[in-house]
């Protein structure tokens, strides 16, 4: 390889060294996988791991992470940096915040950061977000009214200082948590993956003499430069959509309406979302992290899919919304639920730039934030079972949607013997809804219908995050609309937003919605 350490670094060495880091990431985050306690991280993938430079920028993340959290982690950084000084952090602090407006949208996610040093200088920073098997408060659901309703909010604080861990907010944490064990099982397990990846980090920096800050410098001025080039190949204009979900039966028409207007000005573009739904007195509301978040990621998968999701990626793109509107809600805003409306924010930017690159875009997924939250708390024995149902993808120009996947974020779905292991519940059914994707061009993909029973002895309480169940995912281009998303309870429909009381004998259904179809069948 060539000297590394020179102002600039030849693409060759770049991407030598590029490759190495991801890897080093992704070892970092085998650690954290290997070292959790809760299905969440093991099975459902609900984790991101990113390598930040020292002013919080986006290096390189884990292969696995899920889209959000590669956004937002550096900008829970960057607000840690502000709050504490980078002149006051040394070796062996972390950074804990689960702060929805300055983390990942809701209080369920830790956001630890942990600052890294070479020969006693600060040089970057290692992140770890996952979704905690429990916050406290009521179970998550879309029926949350406000903040304090969802759990234990944690502000920005040193969860280690020098090493030496904050025990008052440990005692604390562990006293408003269901399953304590688990909890602070998967937070010292983000403590074991930062401090993992900042030793690997220095044995490749002391290997290869390279400078991070010049190496940093490349990455983020390339991938601009990249993601520069490929928007401005697509004419300039605005390019406008709404999309309409489930919203409170209370509002008119029962739904939310976002509406999305697209700008493609040379090689910089603006998602404005005026004109959406204002926040309501439900968890679905969206902080800007999260819209921004997701809006970015379907910016960056349709203009340049092959360059690594570094800070330079998202340089280009501008995103905002009204204050006080769903997509970017005022405290205390309930926010648990906020995937109902933040993954529909790709499908909104896929839906008005199908009338430039119809090409490069598809049609809506099914109920893409499908999840249930069921619990025994207040037993002798309490547990805590969360769990994800994918969706039918929506269908493009070039193919039919996938069946049964998360669509677009990439969580797994909960395999049968971890919720069977875990819990008192049976699993009487699992299959793909065949038929219920959107008919067209290209068929959008199918649903799971997905049934578990109660056994035992003891009642639970069960809540269930899904979308279109009232409203279908559309088509785009001539596609037809996917098939409703079903909740029921002893074959009766219920709503979403109710926490079900679950008695022993009871059966509990879900069934995702289908994807959207693309184009005149």
């Amino acid at each position: 390889m060539s000297n590394p350490t020179r102002d600039t670094i030849d693409p060759i060495t770049l991407e030598i060294l590029w490759t190495r880091l991801t890897s080093l990431v992704d070892e970092a985050a085998a650690t954290f996988v290997r070292t959790s306690f809760s299905t969440l991280v093991r099975e459902a993938n609900d984790y991101a791991v990113v390598l930040m430079d020292k002013t919080g920028r986006n290096i390189a993340q884990s292969s696995q992470s899920i889209p959000s959290f590669i956004c937002t982690m550096p900008v829970t950084t960057r607000h840690y940096l502000e709050e504490f000084g980078a002149e006051t952090m040394v070796e062996g602090d972390a950074f804990l915040t689960n702060d929805p407006w300055l983390g990942t949208g809701h209080l369920n996610d830790a956001s630890m950061a942990m600052p890294l040093f070479r020969n006693g200088a600060l040089i970057g920073f290692a992140g770890v977000v996952s979704h905690l098997p429990d916050i406290g408060g009521r179970l998550r659901s879309p029926g949350n009214k406000n903040i304090y309703e969802e759990g234990l909010q944690i502000p920005p604080i040193r969860f280690l200082e020098a090493g030496a861990e904050d025990k008052t907010l440990v005692t604390m944490i562990r006293r408003n948590v269901r399953v304590p064990d688990q909890t602070m099982g998967d937070l010292w397990a983000q403590v074991s993956c930062c401090r993992h990846l900042g030793e690997r980090l220095v044995d490749l920096l002391e290997e290869t003499g390279v400078d991070f800050d010049i190496f940093a410098d490349e990455v983020v001025d390339r991938t601009e430069a990249a993601m520069r080039a490929a928007i401005a190949e697509v004419p300039d204009g605005t390019y406008r959509y709404v999309m309409e979900n489930d919203g409170p039966k209370e509002m008119p028409g029962g739904t939310i309406r976002i509406a999305c207007a697209v700008t493609v000005a040379g090689d910089e573009i603006t998602v404005d979302y005026a004109g959406s739904s204002d926040q309501v007195a439900l968890s679905i509301n969206t902080v800007m992290n999260y819209t921004f978040a997701y809006s970015a990621y379907a910016l960056k998968s349709i203009f340049a899919p092959w360059i690594p999701n570094a800070e330079g990626s998202f340089m280009p793109i501008t995103i905002t919304a009204p204050e006080g509107s769903i997509l970017n809600p005022r405290h205390p805003a309930s926010t648990g639920a906020r995937g109902m409306m933040g993954h529909l924010l790709p499908p909104a930017i896929f839906g008005a730039l199908a009338q430039v690159i119809p090409d490069k875009v598809q049609a809506a997924p099914g109920s893409p934030s499908n999840s249930f939250q069921i619990s025994n708390a207040g037993a002798s024995d309490p547990w805590v079972l969360i769990g994800f149902v994918g969706a039918g993808q929506g269908a493009s120009q070039a193919a039919d949607g996938t069946s049964a996947i998360s669509f677009p974020s990439n969580l797994s779905n909960s395999p049968i013997e971890a919720i069977e292991s875990l819990s008192p519940f049976q699993v009487t059914n699992r299959e793909i809804r065949r038929g219920s994707g959107g008919a067209g061009a290209r068929r959008g993909g199918d649903g799971i219908a997905f049934e578990m029973k109660l056994r035992g002895e003891a009642p639970a309480t069960a809540s269930v995050i899904m979308n279109r169940t009232r409203s279908q995912a559309p088509g785009l281009n001539g596609g037809q609309a996917g098939a409703l998303a079903l909740l029921q309870v002893n074959g009766e429909t219920v709503d979403s937003a109710d926490h079900q009381a679950l008695r022993p004998g009871d059966t509990l259904l879900i069934a995702s919605g289908g994807g959207g179809g693309f184009g005149e069948g």
